[in-house]
């Protein structure tokens, strides 16, 4: 249906509602400037009995065009197409089952992600249980961001420009830097904290032409893995994690499309502005409301007062978010509450998942049930979706997260598994046994 938020905008949504219903209600959310219903989320979630709603955020498509010169559009984006969904969405699964759902719980990642965060801050009564990823909170900062890269970068045959083939080599020096500070040598980077990476290892000696960088280039590399201040001197984001690839990304010598969006139909409501970002444009962006879509409330008193669950999880390879900010924000809500890690994790638990890049893929055992295409079990301990809801319903939290990587994508064959450690806990392998078991490795 399609249903007004205000008289320049609307949302339209969707509400699955399988036969053989379990009582739960779900909320699914949206990714990038999206624009687009979950459908697979919805799928997912409704074949496991959740009545399930999904809407497209008040607008279509993925760009930032529908947000130019209409505030309401932008509005519902920010937060009310979501929590829209969920009232609505349990009143029509009310009606048709014939009596209210008994706990509801919400699924996304990315700015489905934030938008979990953000009904946790805001609607903190819409869910009972909050699964959310590589969550896109601290909006505007990610925006700057991720818009910055493409002036670091430049175009392709610019003295600072890498090629793809250079940026290969960097994130293999990467990984020969890092990755055995975890006590094993793998390709991934369990805690990415640990590293500090130093790009001049690569810079070309005399004569040497290929496989190699030059000083001007291990310049940029090294403001790519550093945070972004603005002009005061003030942290706007933190750095990119170590181990991400974001060749095809950010790395790519070409404006990042959100960001340009962004300052065009949401800052400047000027079409023709850009690319390229300045700290002037930082600035500008200050002075623009949008409707609390930082989400950078670190107050989750009122998730922890009735009793509802976070469960947050985010890649440590992810080359979009930085999942330094996950950590960034968990701790800001330490400090906001005055709370300890023990005290937080009655409510609010996070879980950073090595080798796992945007939402999904990677190098690692990123298969944790928070999506189909990385489902490996329905066991609490191997599906964030179940832990959520045993965690609600039986009080049970999870302590890791399993993960399971697969020899190929038809899943028939385990390569490893690995038990993601809670924040701020770091996974380190024993020092013997098989490194591909659970058992080789600990939470420190």
């Amino acid at each position: 249906m399609y249903v007004t938020t205000s008289k320049k905008s609307g949302v339209t949504l969707e509400t699955w509602l399988p036969l053989n219903w379990t009582g739960r209600f779900l909320s699914v959310g949206n990714g990038g400037l999206g624009g687009c219903i979950s459908y697979s989320d919805m799928g997912y979630a409704a074949a496991r009995g959740f009545a399930v709603v999904g809407t497209n955020n008040g607008h279509d498509g993925n760009t930032g065009l529908p947000f130019y010169q209409n505030r309401q559009v932008l509005e519902d984006f920010a937060y009310r197409a979501l929590h829209t969904g969920v009232v609505v969405g349990k009143k029509i699964t009310k009606a048709f089952y014939g009596k209210k759902h008994t706990k509801s719980y919400y699924l996304g990642c990315s700015t489905g992600g934030r938008q979990g965060f953000k009904e946790a801050q805001s609607f903190p009564d819409d869910f009972d249980g909050i699964v959310a990823g590589a969550p896109a909170f601290d909006f505007g900062n990610l925006q700057a961001w991720s818009g910055h890269f493409y002036g670091l970068t430049g175009t392709s045959g610019s003295s600072t420009f890498l090629t793809p083939a250079q940026w290969s080599l960097v994130v293999k020096d990467v990984i020969n830097q890092c990755d055995g500070l975890d006590g094993y040598l793998d390709g991934i980077i369990e805690d990415p904290d640990l590293c500090q990476y130093r790009p001049e290892n690569l810079i070309c000696g005399e004569n040497e032409t290929a496989n190699c960088i030059t000083g001007t280039q291990a310049g940029v590399v090294r403001e790519v893995f550093s945070p972004l201040y603005d002009a005061t001197g003030t942290l706007l984001y933190p750095r990119l994690q170590p181990g991400a690839n974001a060749t095809s990304t950010l790395w790519s010598g070409t404006p990042f499309q959100y960001s340009v969006d962004w300052w065009r139909y949401v800052i400047y409501d000027d079409p023709s502005w850009g690319p390229e970002l300045t700290l002037d444009d930082i600035e500008a962006a200050k002075k623009v409301d949008t409707f609390g879509i930082n989400t950078w409330n670190g107050d989750l008193s009122k998730v922890r007062d009735r009793g509802a669950k976070i469960l947050h999880y985010h890649g440590l390879q992810d080359p979009i978010i930085s999942s330094d900010n996950s950590a960034r924000y968990y701790n800001h809500v330490s400090r906001t509450m005055g709370l300890r890690s023990d005290e937080l994790d009655d409510f609010y638990r996070y879980f950073r998942i090595s080798g796992m890049a945007h939402c999904t893929g990677g190098t690692g055992a990123y298969n944790i049930g928070s999506r189909q295409s990385n489902f490996a079990g329905d066991e609490p301990e191997s599906n964030v979706l179940s832990a959520i809801v045993q965690w609600v319903e039986e009080g049970i939290a999870p302590d890791a997260v399993l993960g399971t990587a697969y020899t190929d994508t038809t899943k028939d064959k385990v390569a490893f598994e690995r038990k993601h450690c809670k924040y701020p806990l770091r996974n380190s392998y024993k020092g013997s046994g098989d490194p591909n078991t659970i058992e080789s490795w600990e939470c420190v």
